[in-house]
């Protein structure tokens, strides 16, 4: 009994010692391999009896939610703030589509009326018309074409000496296949359009000749032509720039849209249109002079007939002006 009191507490010591090591990190002394094969045999057909296992949780009772009856009044409330919530998802969801209307503005056509004739094709371009005029006050005289020369002698003017000793027909510089608008029911030379047909005048012009314009022609022009164009032989009503011609100034431009072949092909460029800035600054006759291709072109002149201008001038007043734009494409 001494023995066995003594070798106890030396068992209970061991123990406490492995314990320790185990939470010290120390490593456990190795066993012999074939003590624990034995032990291994030793557990599996004689295993150890277990004491029986003791209950010693208590159960907890539990609602049943399915037992409770449901309130209609929070069943209504979460439906009707579902159904509000899922309303509101799609109106913010919906694609909101805002239609830009352009500003109204009052399209006035160049009027060209007198030029719309047949006109035959030449080697050599034709020019864009003639005036002159001898600094008169009153407005040039109404009357008739006089002569159509090739290289006129003299230029169209009031006669002044009725019998001149050397006399020469006056005449203007038009191809002679051209049909002008004429009224041969006037006595004298002079401008289809105008208003005097009492006082003999050449009108407020320079140069010689019959109109407002310059150079020795007839009409509004610049040249020894007819009409309001430059230049010489016989053009349209629609001025360029320079030579005392004004350009006409953006005040309105939009950016134009790509096309979705241009886009998914990544393609980007420039698109020269030659347009007619009305005198009401309205872009009027757009027309494509060096395309890019893939839809842009057609994109080009959507967006250029939307621009607007302050209109170009000539001597002051408004006018008709050729001008030349560049539409870019650029993918930022």
């Amino acid at each position: 009994m001494t023995e066995t009191a003594t070798q106890n507490p030396t068992s209970e010591t061991e123990t406490e010692n492995h314990e320790l090591d185990a939470f010290l990190g120390n490593a456990f002394k190795e066993k012999p391999l074939w003590t624990d094969l034995y032990e291994n045999i030793r557990d599996v057909f004689f295993p150890k009896k277990l004491p029986p296992l003791e209950l010693t949780s208590k159960p907890i009772p539990v609602v049943d939610p399915l037992a409770v009856k449901t309130n209609p009044w929070s069943f209504g409330s979460a439906t009707a703030i579902q159904i509000g919530a899922l309303a509101l998802l799609i109106l913010l969801g919906r694609q909101v589509v805002k239609t830009i209307t352009p500003p109204q503005v009052s399209s006035t056509p160049v009027d060209i009326s007198d030029f719309k004739i047949d006109m035959p094709k030449r080697a050599q371009q034709a020019g864009g018309g003639g005036g002159g005029g001898s600094h008169d006050v009153v407005d040039p005289i109404k009357g008739h074409l006089p002569k159509i020369e090739e290289q006129p002698k003299a230029p169209p003017m009031v006669p002044v000496v009725e019998k001149p000793k050397l006399e020469v027909d006056s005449a203007i510089a038009v191809q002679k296949d051209i049909k002008l608008p004429d009224n041969p029911n006037m006595p004298n030379i002079g401008v289809k359009n105008s208003a005097n047909v009492t006082m003999a005048s050449n009108g407020q012009g320079d140069g010689a000749g019959i109109g407002t314009g310059h150079h020795g022609g007839l009409g509004p022009g610049d040249g020894n032509g007819y009409g309001p164009g430059s230049g010489g032989n016989y053009g349209g009503g629609v001025e360029h720039i320079g030579g005392g011609v004004k350009a006409p100034t953006a005040i309105y431009t939009i950016d134009p849209e790509f096309s979705e072949e241009a886009r998914r092909a990544k393609y980007q460029g420039e698109v020269m249109v030659q347009i007619i800035v009305d005198a009401q600054g309205n872009v009027q006759s757009p027309r494509v002079v060096r395309p890019l291709g893939m839809g842009l072109d057609e994109k080009a002149l959507e967006a250029v007939m939307k621009y607007k201008f302050k209109p170009g001038t000539k001597d002051g007043k408004p006018v008709a002006v050729y001008m030349t734009v560049a539409i870019n494409f650029r993918l930022y």
